[in-house]
């Protein structure tokens, strides 16, 4: 796949976007990747292979895999009440939890009854500093002043949830004792050879250099250059399009049975498979069909920052789209809109 009849370096200007990162898949492998403007505005800092972006909601995506890959070991269970191995923090039972209860697979897939509280999850205040998940959970912080429980009963709705996450996030840490980004470094970025990814919630001085600073429509910088969201497992990853492409493949390859991570086809298939009351609803992704088959795909949107990655997994083909831009409309109306269009239509 080639980009079509698009100048993207017209359409950058147009949209006032300051740097952008390409990665397509064809035949299962990256065949292509393209680099376009700089890291920051006002600066002769070019973007390149190697130049991290915010990934933002993308990294429910990456959550997801590795949720599956404990499943594999036998370490979680999609389908067990999330309350029998939790250990630093429970969610409370209520009158909608007696008959469904909370589940990790109706977390991944956004149903489980949780619903984000108005005004919560916002980018990290370095003066209000990091907050534990328990404390999130508890609604003891001010990037969620209430505490989390089910609102609505399980499986019965799609409600978009950061909070899901960090219950899974909490789930992990107790049942595994170690920290979250250790567990994903070990199990998913280290295996994989994801060399230019990160859930670090610091950026020293020295990575920066590869870091893009994330941008507002007008194409100025935001406040803080580099905004970080305090819980990884919902929006905290920090990566290229070329490692969001090996992840892509390594799910490709999966569902040939060809995992690097041990990850089995069945589970593979149960990710790409509609989930709960919403049949364009898979596990940390959403799904779609079309006249190329079924499509996946995650959005990342955050301050500063816009993102996507669209797959076609038995065609084995796709693309990831990173830029430091946030244009204020959906990814599909703007120029990350524009390159996908040129690709698939």
């Amino acid at each position: 796949m080639k980009l079509k009849s698009i100048n993207i370096n017209e359409r950058m200007e147009h949209y006032n976007v300051s740097g952008l990162s390409i990665a397509v898949i064809d035949n299962g492998q990256i065949s292509n990747t393209e680099c376009f403007g700089v890291l920051e505005a006002g600066t002769n800092k070019n973007v390149n292979r190697s130049s991290v972006f915010n990934a933002c909601s993308i990294s429910k995506f990456l959550t997801s895999i590795l949720v599956m890959k404990l499943t594999e070991q036998g370490i979680l269970d999609l389908d067990e009440d999330v309350n029998k191995r939790l250990s630093s923090w429970k969610i409370p039972r209520n009158e909608l939890t007696k008959n469904n209860k909370v589940t990790l697979r109706n977390i991944l897939s956004h149903q489980s009854g949780i619903i984000d509280p108005e005004g919560s999850f916002t980018e990290l205040n370095s003066i209000k500093g990091f907050p534990s998940m328990v404390e999130l959970l508890e609604g003891r912080t001010s990037y969620c002043r209430v505490p989390i429980e089910v609102k609505y009963e399980p499986e019965s709705d799609f409600q978009y949830s950061d909070a899901g996450f960090v219950i899974i996030q909490q789930l992990l840490e107790d049942v595994t004792g170690k920290p979250f980004k250790e567990v994903m470094n070990e199990l998913i970025f280290q295996p994989l050879i994801m060399n230019n990814s990160t859930l670090e919630m610091t950026i020293s001085e020295e990575k920066r250099e590869d870091f893009s600073c994330g941008h507002n429509k007008n194409g100025e910088l935001v406040d803080g250059k580099f905004p970080i969201y305090p819980y990884p497992a919902a929006s905290g990853l920090w990566t290229t399009p070329s490692d969001l492409a090996i992840l892509v493949i390594e799910l490709m390859n999966s569902l040939k049975g060809e995992s690097k991570i041990g990850l089995s086809a069945s589970k593979a298939k149960t990710i790409i498979n509609s989930q709960g009351c919403k049949e364009w609803t898979g596990l940390g992704l959403f799904l779609d069909s079309s006249e190329q088959g079924i499509e996946i795909s995650s959005l990342g949107w955050g301050v500063g920052f816009q993102c996507m990655m669209v797959a076609y997994p038995y065609l084995e083909t796709g693309v990831v789209i990173m830029t430091n831009t946030d244009l204020g409309v959906h990814q599909l109306k703007g120029i990350i809109g524009e390159i996908y269009s040129s690709l698939f239509s």
